[in-house]
């Protein structure tokens, strides 16, 4: 009889096919998490420095951000490159084994929580900004063309591409230029990949409308998600809705805490203004990849996986 039928939960064998099941929760900062462990993280290699130096360190990382409730990892590769390493003295050999390691490292962290849920990894490729350490990831338009830019990063995401992440995760970008490259660089590679830009309010740091930011992944079938991070929680609230709009496609967002860089000091100032609680509205406008960047830590993605565990609005 119909009535004696058990079903079994179907689980989810792609981060795509995830997506489309609800929405998941990201990490919070790699960089915050490690710092708060006691890791300097003062040279131009920023948490990519501890690949190499201190891999266990950055398990207990994505470990600590796992077992706060996150269902995906935000690997270490961020400002791993090729050139960001040659300048410290590694070839490329060994600059491509330390990114591949970044995905292993994130994978055994998911290992050792134990747990039956799925966990998902993606490997982080940053912006040419992010490499030149001088801040220009939140200027963008570094002077190279769209080819330019392309040659930069696709070696790279080659060698993520072959580690097997679930994803790839363009995050950071901050103008069209950059993130045509980045589309155009991730063609072939067999890994779906999220597009996620910094942003000023309706713009990009570069000072493209959204709209027309947004537009050049609407037709990309290798990105599965479009969205924002690295910006204020204010800035992702409006961006949410236009993303979804644009892409039809799942949103990713992930911001700052809210708290502002000063670069003189090289310290955080002003007060935090991520509210967890506001996910209920991200989720709702379309988010379904939704987390933290700097200064957001294992205890606001606790209260990020608590507040998606409740029923959507008008549920």
């Amino acid at each position: 009889m119909a009535g004696d039928i058990t079903h079994t939960p179907h689980t989810p064998t792609s981060l795509a096919e995830a997506l489309t099941a609800g929405p998941l929760v990201l990490d919070g900062g790699m960089s915050n998490q490690l710092e708060a462990a006691g890791h300097d993280l003062s040279d131009e290699l920023w948490s990519a420095r501890l690949l190499a130096e201190r891999p266990e360190a950055v398990t207990e990382a994505h470990l600590a951000y796992y077992e706060a409730g996150a269902d995906v990892a935000i690997t270490a590769s961020y400002q791993a490159t090729f050139e960001g390493f040659a300048r410290h003295g590694t070839g490329r050999a060994d600059a491509a084994r330390l990114m591949a390691s970044s995905v292993e490292l994130a994978r055994e962290a998911a290992r050792r929580t134990g747990t039956t849920r799925p966990l998902w990894v993606a490997a982080s490729a940053g912006p040419y900004g992010a490499m030149l350490a001088d801040g220009s990831e939140y200027r963008g338009r570094y002077g190279l063309t769209v080819a330019e830019l392309e040659r930069f990063h696709r070696p790279r995401l080659e060698v993520l591409a072959a580690a097997r992440p679930d994803a790839l995760a363009l995050e950071t970008v901050p103008d069209t230029d950059e993130a045509t490259a980045l589309l155009r660089s991730v063609r072939g590679l067999g890994v779906p990949a999220w597009l996620s830009y910094t942003v000023a309010g309706d713009r990009t740091r570069a000072g493209q409308p959204l709209e027309e930011a947004f537009a050049l992944a609407a037709d990309a079938d290798e990105i599965v998600a479009v969205g924002v991070n690295c910006c204020a929680p204010e800035d992702a609230d409006r961006a949410i809705g236009v993303a979804a709009r644009v892409t039809g496609k799942p949103v990713v967002v992930y911001p700052n805490s809210g708290e502002s860089w000063d670069a003189g000091a090289r310290a955080w100032t002003g007060r935090s203004t991520f509210d967890t609680e506001r996910v209920r509205a991200w989720r709702e406008a379309g988010a379904r990849l939704i987390g933290g960047c700097c200064r957001v830590g294992p205890e606001a993605i606790t209260g990020i996986a608590r507040a998606l565990s409740g029923p959507a609005t008008g549920a």
